[in-house]
């Protein structure tokens, strides 16, 4: 089979796969812009860990309080006739425990919804300016969807996500997978959503699965994002010069001379420091 097929699902994690809030951000995106309803959901009490992720109360809208409990759903979009590829949805809290049994759980679920193929959504801090496009590293483990999509082939060796996780079981169960990881400045991925980063994410998605993905308000929040981080840096000299040096190092990467393995040369990085992001630059780092 070329491709992922007509029945895709995308899948984004809270914490440590998601710097600014990028890839969770992408799928939270995905289900506001459809009618999509519950198809699965694991038991949290047996992947996470409640200290470490609390529950949260909220009041209904009857005034009524209740208890949220971190989960992991999978969510199925409405039937269609059309020959489009479809898009199924799972968005949760990396879980804290038993991730063998939660990937093969996930991946049953995947199985009794005939999905064809998975794309996992991630994001990364990097030493990247705002300044410039998102990179997005796409890489998989599949040969055949390396060379129908044009992606990279994985050579990292080192402490992994859920994603990576996920993706095993799924290939190992006969469903193909994508990663798709945003690079996200450091800078600021601590600090607010990344909107530039979630759009990069999400053209990415529609160009390797071929799926029409509404783009909405996305992109004058990025210019919006962008714009207030330009502000920040103009009364900022060191912040400024910092941004400099990453513009330069970036078009770097961007000219015709510079390696195509860049990017997936930064992803590698970023796995082995442990998703803590780049190491900081000294006093003229703008995060102290």
């Amino acid at each position: 089979m070329d491709g992922l097929g007509q029945r895709v699902l995308v899948i984004a994690f809270d914490g440590w796969n998601d710097a600014g809030e990028a890839a969770s951000a992408a799928v939270a995106h995905l289900r506001a812009s459809g009618t999509y309803e519950e198809s699965y959901s694991v038991d949290p009490e047996l992947y996470f860990d409640y200290q470490y992720t609390r529950p949260q109360v909220r009041l209904t809208s009857e005034g009524a309080r209740e208890i949220v409990w971190p989960d992991a759903t999978l969510w199925r979009p409405p039937a269609s006739a059309a020959t489009a590829p479809r898009l199924w949805l799972l968005s949760g809290v990396e879980p804290a425990r038993a991730w063998q049994a939660f990937a093969s759980e996930i991946v049953d679920a995947a199985l009794s919804e005939d999905v064809t193929g998975i794309v996992a959504l991630g994001s990364m801090m990097s030493d990247v300016p705002h300044t410039r496009p998102i990179s997005v590293f796409a890489g998989s483990d599949n040969e055949n969807l390396r060379t129908s999509l044009g992606l990279e082939r994985p050579t990292y060796e080192g402490p992994v996500g859920i994603l990576s996780v996920v993706a095993a079981v799924a290939e190992d169960a006969g469903i193909p997978s994508v990663a798709l990881w945003a690079s996200v400045p450091a800078y600021v991925a601590g600090h607010s959503p990344s909107p530039k980063a979630t759009l990069a994410l999400l053209d990415r998605l529609g160009d390797i699965t071929g799926a029409e993905i509404p783009r909405g308000e996305l992109p004058a929040e990025a210019l919006a994002w962008e714009a207030s981080i330009d502000a920040a840096a103009a009364d900022d000299e060191e912040m400024t010069e910092y941004i400099r040096q990453l513009e330069a190092t970036r078009d770097t990467w961007d000219s015709p001379e510079a390696s195509g393995d860049a990017i997936a040369q930064e992803f590698e990085r970023y796995l082995r420091r442990g998703g803590e992001g780049p190491s900081k630059p000294g006093r003229d780092d703008p995060r102290r």
